[in-house]
């Protein structure tokens, strides 16, 4: 519930689970991914991306908890982002899930049991088990962009994309055709 005083997006927790793969199949390694893109440009390269074990340069986006074969209780991958701390200069955040590649090609529909939450404290933003983007190997599934007053808004949404990790990371925030 937003109050009077209303800031906007403040902090939120991305979460990625999956079931690990049948007996015999290769593991299946899904990674969150993050890209911050500067307020003069939200729709150019980059800043920054945030992936595979690693921090934003400030701290304000942490990968807490990376599996890669999806074994283990409850949320398998989980990303805090300080939306709140995020220096001015920067406008948009994109959240993306790729899925590591290996010697046989895999989309979200080879992963076993896929699914997404994203919440601001106990509020759950969005929650979804990529039935949409099955066919990918990789997906955005959120914005967050921040208006002229410096409030952040979310933008939800499942995009499907046919990359690997690396260039889904670069070509995640461009501008998507209608």
């Amino acid at each position: 519930m937003l109050n009077g005083l209303n800031k906007g997006i403040r902090k939120v927790e991305v979460s990625l689970k999956w079931d690990p793969s049948p007996a015999g199949q290769p593991p299946s390694d899904l990674d969150i991914v993050a890209a911050t893109y500067p307020a003069a440009d939200p729709s150019g390269d980059p800043a920054y991306v945030v992936h595979f074990d690693s921090r934003s340069p400030d701290g304000t986006i942490t990968l807490n908890r990376d599996s890669k074969t999806g074994q283990g209780f409850g949320w398998d991958e989980v990303m805090t982002v300080e939306l709140n701390r995020l220096d001015s200069r920067y406008g948009r955040v994109v959240i993306g899930v790729a899925i590591q590649q290996g010697a046989s090609p895999k989309t979200f529909g080879d992963v076993s049991k896929p699914a997404l939450r994203i919440r601001e404290d106990y509020t759950v933003l969005a929650e979804d088990e990529f039935a949409s983007v099955q066919g990918s190997t990789a997906a955005v599934i959120a914005e967050f962009v921040r208006d002229g007053s410096g409030s952040w808004s979310f933008l939800p949404g499942l995009h499907g994309y046919d990359e690997d990790p690396a260039t889904f990371a670069r070509v995640m925030g461009a501008p998507r055709e209608s």
